[in-house]
């Protein structure tokens, strides 16, 4: 029986091992997949403050921008003032049939914004710059024959002042606000990535409490052969002590009945040894 029990505890002994490793070795699984989760949530954080920083800067440029956008429009509105009275002197004039400076110069711009922005042919794009130099020449013919008359002049060249500066500011406009696309895309690109690690963050955390889980179940495991282990030392243990005093009783015994017949041999005039004096007090018989 009691064989039985030390090669069952030897089984119990061996899983509580097995237990024990597999506990260690997920409990470090669960470490690594929550390190590599963290790290992750810090890039997240990382990604949406660049973010925030980007929607500030694009913020802050689209307010500039509207303030440009308001100056060049009133000068485009005094601009337009201006070619009105002009328009209503050509009119008195009997210039009814020409087109306003300010439409020509409005088809111009238009031409030579297709002209840079699409691609023709040899022949069509000659045919679009001869079109252009036409509408310029009207301009100028027309603006010619307006700067004979000194008030018309005046305000000729004050139109003008006012559509260059409108100009110089529709071209800050377009930069800042080509500007202020490029901070909206990163921060588009910016909370993209923040999203994407977000994703594998809560990836890297559901693999931490799967792995953490399994590793208390071994724990929980480990600790019950624990306790079995304990139960069973218990059980050996009380065996083996009761083997031993079951042999040492028999020992006794024997040493006993040895120790009885050399006494008789003693009391019978017997000659006795060193050997059997000694026998004799372990048994207590002198």
């Amino acid at each position: 029986m009691l064989n039985d029990l030390i090669e069952k505890r030897k089984k119990i002994l061996a899983e509580s091992e097995q237990h024990k490793n597999r506990r260690n070795e997920l409990n470090a699984l669960a470490s690594k997949n929550a390190r590599e989760r963290n790290e992750l949530n810090a890039q997240t954080r990382e990604y949406v403050e660049e973010a925030q920083r980007h929607k500030e800067e694009r913020d802050r440029i689209n307010k500039d921008v509207q303030a440009l956008k308001d100056e060049r429009n009133k000068y485009n509105e005094r601009a337009n003032v201006l070619f009105e009275e002009i328009e209503a002197f050509k009119r008195e004039h009997g210039n009814l049939q020409n087109r306003s400076i300010k439409e020509l110069q409005k088809q111009i711009e238009h031409l030579e914004f297709k002209q840079q922005t699409e691609v023709y042919s040899t022949d069509k794009e000659r045919e679009l710059i001869e079109k252009i130099k036409h509408l310029k020449a009207l301009v100028k013919e027309q603006e010619a024959e307006l700067e004979q008359n000194k008030e018309m002049r005046a305000k000729l060249a004050e139109a003008r002042e006012l559509r260059r500066q409108a100009s110089e500011i529709h071209k800050k406009v377009t930069e800042m606000a080509e500007l202020a696309q490029q901070h909206h895309d990163l921060m588009v690109e910016a909370y993209r990535k923040a999203d994407k690690a977000r994703e594998e963050a809560d990836r890297a955390h559901q693999k931490f409490v799967e792995a953490q889980e399994a590793a208390d179940e071994e724990h929980r495991l480990f600790i019950a052969c624990q306790k079995e282990l304990r139960d069973y030392d218990k059980v050996i243990s009380g065996l083996r002590k009761k083997t031993k005093k079951t042999k040492v009783t028999r020992e006794q015994k024997a040493v006993r009945k040895e120790a009885e017949r050399v006494f008789q041999q003693f009391r019978d005039g017997e000659k006795i040894t060193t050997d059997d004096l000694l026998l004799l007090q372990r048994a207590k018989l002198i």
